[in-house]
């Protein structure tokens, strides 16, 4: 019998490939290889591969883990080769590492070491298009799971979510994100003749003031407010004499279920009320939460706990994730994974103990189905 990989051996092998989106280095035809008793399920489009792997065991829940092989580029500057793993003092040092190659080492493992019961049908839903678009990535397979009766009930997206210490936050939902685009308009003219012109960037400025970083609702149990924070201003034409003829500012509010596109262009009309100016509202992802009380939630704060003796917040900070293509589908949600310090920085790096301690607590959320 093939002698097995243990987690940290597995990690620095998907660690080794260049896989920047949306290429999976090859990694997604390994992992089908290396689960080889789960039926494999490829749903490819538009240059992007993702790989469904699925068993059932018995009746009961459909328990799915799911992460992303692709990571973004490494940039210039690291101390070492970025896709060429390094171990230091403890540490593993490689684009992925963090973000997300450690959640999705420790879940294959865990899945791959597992007894052969489980109570009811256990999946992996493995992607290569999660830090770019994301057209083409997991909403698709998604999609296909829904046409073919296969989605699961309850998801662990192996993000990296502990801030400070291994074990400090598990995330329940994440913030929405809506971008939005205005073009204040005025009228072009001399800066020796103001009152024969219409300067926006007069027009606007004390507009500012009320709106950077304005709480755009008051939070809630689940989410902090949603603040409308500013991201570009420009006007004018780079010179001293003439005032502009229009300006355009872009923003971004990452929004709470309290926060929606309606209510945001209701604040706007109000801010520019009586100014003449265009605007445009994108929602780039939706917010979403998985009840507090919900088994999954609760089983794997339980095992957290259990494993690193540590309380764990519920949070739904940060940027977006795969979790908002999911949760619409009323699967029971939640992300765990190692701490995120040096996500996308150069000398991204986690340690041995994170990984492996990960892995561990996988195995005992598929040990707690078995259970079930």
């Amino acid at each position: 019998m093939e002698k097995r990989l243990d987690v940290i051996d597995f990690f620095l092998k998907i660690l080794s490939a260049e896989s920047i989106t949306p290429d999976d280095g090859g990694m997604l035809t390994y992992i089908e290889n290396y689960l080889v008793d789960f039926e494999a399920i490829w749903i490819n489009d538009g240059g992007v591969k993702n790989l469904f792997l699925t068993k059932k065991f018995s009746k009961g829940k459909h328990l799915c883990f799911a992460g992303h092989l692709d990571v973004v580029p490494a940039g210039d500057g690291w101390d070492t080769n970025p896709f060429v793993p390094m171990i230091k003092d403890g540490y593993i040092y490689a684009r992925g590492t963090q973000d997300m190659k450690s959640g999705v080492a420790a879940f294959v493992q865990a899945v791959r070491d597992m007894d052969n019961d489980f109570s009811g049908r256990l999946s992996l839903l493995l992607t290569s298009d999660e830090e770019g678009d994301g057209t083409y990535g997991t909403q698709i397979v998604l999609k296909y799971l829904k046409e073919i009766n296969l989605l699961p009930d309850y998801c662990i997206l192996a993000e990296p979510t502990c801030e400070k210490m291994f074990g400090d936050a598990i995330k329940i939902g994440r913030r929405g994100s809506i971008n939005g685009f205005l073009t204040l308009k005025g009228k072009q003219g001399h800066a020796a003749y103001p009152e024969k012109a219409i300067n926006p960037i007069h027009n606007i400025a004390s507009i500012l003031s009320q709106i950077s970083e304005h709480n755009l609702d008051n939070g809630d149990d689940n989410f902090a407010p949603s603040k409308l924070v500013i991201t570009d201003i420009r006007s004018g034409m780079e010179v001293t004499n003439v005032t502009p003829n229009s300006l355009k500012m872009m923003f971004n509010v990452r929004n709470s279920t309290n926060t929606t596109q309606e209510t945001l262009q209701e604040f706007i009309d109000e801010k520019f009320e009586g100014l003449e100016y265009e605007l445009r509202l994108e929602q780039g992802s939706y917010p979403f939460v998985t009840n507090r009380d919900s088994y999954i939630v609760n089983e794997l704060r339980s095992v957290i706990q259990e494993v690193t003796r540590v309380k764990t917040k519920l949070s739904t900070a940060g940027g977006t994730s795969d979790g908002r293509h999911i949760a619409p589908y009323g699967i029971e949600i939640v992300e765990f994974g190692v701490i995120n310090d040096r996500i996308h920085g150069l000398n991204e790096r986690t340690t041995i103990k994170e990984v492996e301690t990960l892995y561990n607590i996988f195995v005992k959320i598929v040990k707690r189905f078995q259970k079930n």
